[in-house]
């Protein structure tokens, strides 16, 4: 290929570029023609995958993947730090591998003592076995060595610790954009919102209340969405709705402790945040869904939902304010129990960016896995809801505090089994290799890494291979579980002492919790149960994504860039969507320096809710309950704290925490769901179906 060759078929890029993104039906075809032409460009002695990247809408990791040949040398990889998954070894093999090399060791392979034989898997294949089509992705693991050893501390001069602060309330409205219902206070007013663009929201609230407003929740309407039908993105269209010019306004810049600045796009919950152009004025349009789903609630009921919330968390916390949005407002009242005296006194040390970045990479949240034949008949018997009630509050009872230890499979080889299985029962995250035994026939028990960013699957099929990194909790149930205990080889750990940071939070928003539940209950106006309903949802919520905001993620940055000059694009930038003029771009530029993070938490506690969906013991009533206590082949899907299956079962429940509750009861025969929509379209007719006991998850 020349130079003209070259020039020319940078030009084939973008236009295919364009094409990918605008016309979806077709996007298989184009994505291969366009990784035909790279591979083909390659051959130029001069290409650049920079210039490659940015021609083609690509990452530049995304390009090197393709044609390793063009990789800079900047990301040469250091095969050193990153070993492959080992093959599957006999005992003696990997007690040999231990005893030669310590730090890339495995462990004896485990399983708990019991009078049952072994099961019959000799001559057993054992295979990788992936979900779906593609390459499982690589899970990072701990580089041998010093290099390795250093993760192991806390990063400099940063922790968590009390505020010496109360937030400032802000005032607050409540707009219905279908009926232009704005409720401020307890005053009720009527607004013309023409099309409910950003710009007529804020001409119509400031006009109507001259003083002013600092946040307006919208209850229903959702006005990011009207013009998605011009978009071939949701996320696009919210982008332009937020973005659009609005006189007077520009997008806000932050202001005193308020570090939040600029948009926040989300296809469903967006936050637009504005400030005056010539003064100090300051206000943020968001959507209430962040802290309950409505069903046609009025806007005045939601304003006295968000009054039982303030006053029911005010109960526990003197200073309590509702910031914008659960996760914010569980960080914040989280903070304000950190101890003034004793151990802690100090605050809580975040942890290296390495291992922040580690638990990033390998602790998955909920489990959402959808079943199908095979596995489950063709034709369903009933399908039958079980949801797990404020299922994460039943898990922050124990959670990883102090400097974190490193466990190779060398030291865990030298411990006795009781230390072993104590090791695996606390605070830990553990490297292993996994082997579902040759006559298992029911759900997987661990996750797995499969295609896609950040997906997981759980393998199932007897004799499947394969390695992966899990929390403690899981592993324990699958050493213990009920029908089978599975091989599991340690390659590498990391073990905490067992602490409580967690616990007094957590016990006041349960009693704020059972309390406005109790209201809802027993409260003989209508609206007011609705209201106090709602606010007991809100409760569920800052739990929720509190404890999610624990898990930090690494921040991204959004730019624009001229479509005249393309070439200036970060050549490791991701193009989220373009215009005649503006190509948009972000990157990830590693992680911010929050005091408040805590990644260990959110895994700890995600592993632990993750391990009772499959057992979990009910000691009052003598009798576990979970997706391992059904008969093989009746459990349909897991969706994050709730499992469906094709029979109902007798499971204890007393509105605590960690119960399952009978949600919804199809009756079948019913066609098996192939996909997510299916699913979800049983579960509402379910739900439907049911008859109300008047228990709410």
């Amino acid at each position: 290929m020349d130079a003209q060759s070259y020039s020319t078929a940078l030009s084939d890029l973008r236009t295919l570029r364009d094409q990918i993104k605008k016309t979806r039906a077709v996007l298989a075809k184009q994505e291969s023609d366009r990784d035909k032409l790279i591979t083909k460009m390659a051959s130029y002695e001069k290409a650049k995958a920079e210039r490659i990247a940015s021609a083609a809408g690509l990452g530049l990791a995304d390009v090197v993947t393709l044609v390793p040949a063009l990789a800079p040398d900047s990301l040469a990889v250091n095969n050193t730090s990153q070993p492959q998954p080992l093959e599957p070894a006999t005992d003696q093999t990997t007690a040999d591998v231990a005893q030669t090399a310590p730090q890339h060791a495995t462990a004896p392979a485990m399983t708990t003592t019991s009078a049952r034989p072994a099961p019959p898997s000799a001559g057993a294949p054992v295979f990788e076995h992936p979900a779906a089509p593609g390459t499982p992705r690589s899970l990072p693991s701990v580089p041998a060595g010093p290099s390795g050893d250093a993760w192991f501390g806390h990063a400099s001069g940063l922790a968590s610790t009390r505020p010496n602060f109360t937030q400032q309330a802000r005032s607050t409205v409540f707009l219905d954009t279908n009926t232009g219902v704005l409720v401020h206070r307890d005053q009720t007013h009527h607004l013309d919102l023409g099309t409910a663009s950003a710009a007529e929201i804020l001409t119509a609230v400031f006009h109507t209340i001259p003083e002013g407003v600092e946040r307006i929740y919208i209850t229903a309407g959702d006005p990011w969405h009207r013009d998605s039908a011009r978009y071939p993105y949701l996320r696009d269209a919210v982008a332009a709705w937020l973005s659009a010019p609005i006189p007077g306004w520009r997008t806000d810049t932050g202001r005193g402790r308020d570090r939040m600045a600029g948009h926040f796009v989300h296809a469903r919950h967006p936050v637009g945040r504005y400030q005056r152009e010539h003064g100090d004025s300051h206000v943020e349009i968001r959507s209430v869904g962040e802290w309950f789903d409505l069903d046609g609630d009025p806007p005045h009921t939601v304003r006295d939902a968000f009054v039982l919330l303030w006053q029911a968390l005010r109960r526990h916390w003197s200073d309590a304010v509702l910031m914008g949005s659960p996760s914010q407002t569980g960080r914040d009242l989280w903070t304000r129990t950190i101890p003034t005296r004793g151990q802690h006194a100090d605050g809580f040390p975040v942890l290296s960016e390495e291992l922040r970045g580690l638990l990033h990479a390998t602790a998955g949240q909920g489990r959402n896995e959808l079943i199908i034949p095979p596995r489950v008949p063709e034709q369903l018997p009933g399908l039958v809801e079980y949801d797990r009630t404020f299922a994460y509050a039943k898990h922050t009872w124990k959670s990883p505090v102090g400097t974190p230890r490193r466990i190779t499979a060398a030291t865990f080889a030298s411990w006795s089994q009781k230390e072993q299985m104590r090791a695996l029962y606390g605070c830990g995250h553990w490297q292993v290799r996994v082997t579902v035994p040759a006559t298992w026939n029911h759900v997987g028990l661990l996750p797995a890494p499969a295609p896609g960013d950040r997906a997981w699957h759980y393998p199932a099929e007897g004799g499947t291979t394969f390695t992966t990194w899990a929390g403690g909790p899981e592993l324990h149930t699958a050493l213990t579980n009920p029908i089978w205990p599975w091989k599991i080889e340690i390659l590498d750990g990391i073990l905490w002492e067992d602490g409580k940071p967690l616990d007094d939070w957590a016990k006041k928003l349960k009693e704020t919790w059972t309390n406005l539940s109790a209201q809802a209950h027993f409260q003989g106006n209508a609206e007011q149960a609705r209201a106090a309903h709602l606010a007991s949802r809100a409760v569920r919520s800052i739990l929720l994504y509190g404890i999610g905001s624990f898990a930090q993620r690494p921040r991204m940055v959004t730019g624009t860039t001229p479509r005249t000059l393309e070439r200036d694009v970060p050549p490791d930038a991701e193009i989220i969507s373009f215009d005649d003029e503006l190509i948009t771009w972000q990157k990830p530029t590693g992680f911010a320096r929050d005091p408040n993070a805590h990644p260990e938490w959110a895994a700890a506690i995600w592993s632990s809710a993750r391990a009772a969906l499959l057992s979990q013991r009910h000691r009052d009533d003598d009798t576990y309950a979970g997706a391992l206590h059904t008969l093989p082949g009746t459990v349909v899907a897991f969706r994050t704290d709730a499992v469906y299956l094709t029979q109902p079962q007798n499971w204890p429940y007393h509105h605590q925490p960690g119960d399952y509750l009978l949600r919804g009861h199809l009756t079948g025969p019913l066609p098996a769901p192939a996909t997510e929509g299916e699913l979800l379209a049983l579960r509402d007719a379910g739900r439907t179906a049911h008859t109300s006991t008047g228990q709410e998850s």
